[in-house]
């Protein structure tokens, strides 16, 4: 079954209403052994193509992960980048920002870590942390030293979503291609993981009681994600808003969209050009004549 990632785009200039987008759908497999062997065919392409990428030096993919608890997020980019390699691949996790992140704007921890040309860069959360977390915790925002004339303003958040829409298509105007995936989980199905959480003693770790605080602001979460996703999807970076109650479905999906995404920079192939070839015939004669 062909997967048609249309179906999951955001579109620009749209509003976002959750309770529209589904949390399951049809999967594209009919058996674990036929999702296990659509998953290595994208995985093998993703790392075909990746090679392309590093050899061309010309673009950059950034790839922005953001849910809410046990969506699945470490898991999707664990198995859709199990191929690539870990040479032209970095992966950064964003947590509870420092003080010294504290101490500059909002866009700026992450941007020290951006992909170089060539190569694949993975945030799991990321800048839009500061449009989310923030938004549902405004006590987080007296800790960022914002002036007093910001901290009174009640476009904030629009004015912050204006920033990071200039920012991503600054990074598309320069070569780094951004693909964003919002993993849409149920609030039944986060229940039962975190409950898998409790009972199974090796994912312990997985859980603590902020995850039931932040559980119990779902709605705050949801309005703000909502209004992320509708200000920020544009042509340039879109949002995915993938059904993650089904991990599998949504690895063939997020897997998909990034095949898509390389195969549309037209990278062609790695053949030497007719004055590289007469430079390589050069430097073998000099080799055996040595």
């Amino acid at each position: 079954m062909k997967i048609d990632i249309t179906d999951f785009m955001a579109r620009p200039g749209k509003k976002v209403r959750l309770k529209e987008w589904p949390c399951k759908i049809e999967p594209y497999y009919e058996s674990e052994e036929q999702y296990l062997k659509t998953l290595d065919h994208h995985v093998k392409q993703l790392s075909a193509m990746q090679d392309l990428l590093y050899a061309h030096s010309r673009h950059a993919l950034l790839l922005i992960f953001q849910a809410m608890d046990a969506a699945g997020k470490d898991s999707a980019i664990e198995h859709v980048m199990s191929g690539v390699n870990p040479q032209g691949c970095q992966v950064f996790s964003f947590k509870r920002p420092s003080a010294r992140e504290l101490a500059h704007d909002f866009l700026w921890r992450t941007t020290c870590c951006l992909p170089e040309r060539g190569h694949i860069g993975i945030f799991n959360r990321s800048y839009y942390e500061s449009v989310l977390v923030v938004r549902v915790h405004p006590e987080v925002l007296q800790g960022e030293g914002l002036p007093d004339e910001l901290m009174d303003d009640k476009d904030i958040w629009k004015h912050r979503f204006q920033s990071i829409t200039d920012f991503e298509k600054h990074l598309h105007r320069n070569g780094t291609r951004v693909l964003k995936f919002f993993l849409h989980i149920s609030k039944g199905e986060q229940k039962r993981r975190f409950l898998r959480r409790i009972d199974e003693p090796e994912k312990n770790w997985k859980f603590s009681m902020d995850d039931m605080r932040e559980r119990k602001l779902w709605k705050l979460y949801v309005k703000a994600y909502e209004s992320c996703l509708a200000s920020t999807s544009t042509e340039e970076a879109p949002w995915y808003i993938v059904p993650s109650d089904d991990k599998p479905n949504a690895r063939l999906i997020i897997s998909q969209v990034i095949v898509d995404a390389i195969k549309s920079l037209k990278l062609g192939t790695l053949q030497p050009t007719k004055e590289r070839r007469k430079e390589l015939q050069q430097i073998r004669k000099a080799l055996v004549a040595e």
